[in-house]
């Protein structure tokens, strides 16, 4: 049972039984502790553990000890993305050029975190500088998949996803600017939600008016991502972009008999995988068995591809302007985003905004007679894990090495809040995801079509955890 290990019950069941003297936040963490030990060195999850972490458990047990509110997080273990500043904690921006550095402040999610009551375990793995869809770098290695070691856990934020997936964690925190939130979600059987740009401000950054990334969380499942947003949401004077925080409802899935969804299969037209696909339309069958209405809808976004290409080249400029200086010493994503945003004109970049603007108001529309959007995820299975990127998608050729997430990034222009939740698993047992876009602040709305949707096709967790459960149920 889920009891004979704390370390994977949800998030918020951890965080209840903390907080009523049922579970100490010491054994949690000595639970996730004991997963990393277990799993990290074959997946390489958690780059770098952070040393206070027992200080920090053992600060939430005296707290409650002495009768005091240790905030709603209370004693949770949480994962850090090495591309969020940690305070003493190395944060290598997955670079050779950072490999030592160690910020002196903590971002603004991680005060928020700590501030919640939150143990941080230390830093996950990602792409350096998060550019990328496969978890790899210089610095640390490839991160694999849970479900299949020989496949790619995704990106960026695949380091926290793998660590969600096998129990070393309760929640990881990520950023979004194409899909970093959701391709692992999508990839490792997990949830993931963009919110909405500023929902959880990101500072400290280069480029303070950034509203095309988006600083998240993923969990287990899409009641933890909002236990946890509800605690780490809200403006802050140091950043110009904010979001209204969103009306939170009591947790739990939404009716299936009030829902009536728009599906659509391919709004990048770049084709699907038949596996990816079948999975995708078994889910619509439960939805649909289960009393949802689910209208199959002809949304075409591909006329925004060059769009978003342009603004993320714009986006990389903006947030490495210091360093332009060095182009040539980063990995070869970086430098080819730096290059393609050097080579722009702003008449290239204000038809790019408007391209924007022309997404948001056609989803606007579609969500105003629909009370959300599904859509794949992933095109395409998870690929080898040491390929940077899959060539082709369907038979068709990629020009670049972000072509291949054009299903997520093409959602991460209007600003609207994203879900990505498990469908069910294809032939060869690995995870499908379905994207569930939400109206404007609408996160609850996109959460709890996820939660429906995850109860109508449960997955159970990876074989290599499962498969050490059955083995400790075992033990006399």
């Amino acid at each position: 049972m889920e009891r004979d290990d704390p370390a994977l019950l949800p998030a918020r069941e951890q965080a209840r039984r903390i907080r009523a003297g049922e579970l100490a936040a010491a054994d949690l963490l000595g639970a996730c502790v004991a997963r990393v030990e277990r799993h990290n060195r074959a997946l390489n999850a958690v780059v770098t553990l952070n040393p206070g972490a027992e200080a920090e458990a053992a600060a939430v047990d005296a707290t409650l000890g002495a009768g005091e509110d240790p905030g709603p997080l209370a004693g949770l273990v949480v994962g850090i993305k090495d591309v969020t500043e940690t305070a003493d904690l190395r944060t290598t921006y997955g670079s050779p050029l950072f490999a030592d550095h160690v910020p002196e402040e903590d971002a603004l999610v991680v005060r928020r975190l700590r501030e919640a009551g939150a143990v941080i375990l230390g830093k996950t793995n990602t792409p350096e500088f998060a550019a990328g869809g496969n978890t790899w770098n210089e610095v640390f290695g490839v991160t694999r998949n849970p479900w299949n070691a020989a496949v790619s856990a995704g990106g960026s934020t695949g380091g926290g996803a793998v660590a969600l997936a096998t129990g070393m964690i309760s929640l990881a925190q990520g950023t979004d600017l194409g899909g970093s939130l959701r391709i692992p979600a999508s990839f490792c059987g997990i949830a993931g939600l963009r919110p909405t740009p500023g929902l959880v401000p990101t500072v400290p950054a280069a480029y303070l008016w950034d509203d095309l990334q988006s600083t998240g969380l993923m969990a287990r499942d899409p009641e933890d991502v909002a236990f946890g947003l509800r605690a780490i949401s809200g403006s802050d004077p140091a950043s110009p972009v904010s979001a209204p925080e969103p009306h939170w409802p009591e947790p739990g899935a939404t009716d299936l008999a009030r829902g009536r969804w728009a599906y659509c299969g391919d709004i990048a037209r770049i084709g699907i995988d038949g596996g990816v696909e079948a999975a995708c339309r078994e889910a619509l069958e439960s939805l649909r068995a289960g009393g949802a209405r689910v209208d199959e809808v002809d949304l075409d976004l591909s006329y925004a591809w060059d769009a978003f290409l342009v603004l993320r080249g714009h986006w990389f400029v903006s947030h490495f302007e210091a360093e332009l200086h060095r182009i040539d010493a980063f990995g070869p994503n970086v430098s080819a985003n730096l290059r393609s945003g050097l080579s722009l004109t702003p008449a290239e970049i204000g038809e790019a905004e408007n391209v924007r603007r022309r997404v948001r108001e056609e989803l606007l529309d579609l969500l105003e007679r629909y009370d959300a959007l599904l859509t794949p995820c992933m095109a395409i299975p998870p690929f080898p894990a040491e390929q940077n990127y899959p060539e082709t998608v369907g038979g068709r050729p990629m020009k670049t090495y972000v072509d291949w997430i054009a299903p997520t990034f093409l959602l991460s222009m209007p600003g609207l809040p994203v879900a990505c939740v498990p469908a069910g698993l294809d032939a060869a047992g690995l995870p499908v995801g379905l994207q569930v876009v939400g109206p404007p602040r609408g996160e609850w709305r996109a959460l709890a079509v996820a939660s429906a949707i995850q109860e109508a096709r449960p997955i159970g967790l990876p074989p290599v955890v499962a498969d050490h459960r059955a083995d400790h149920r075992a033990d006399p």
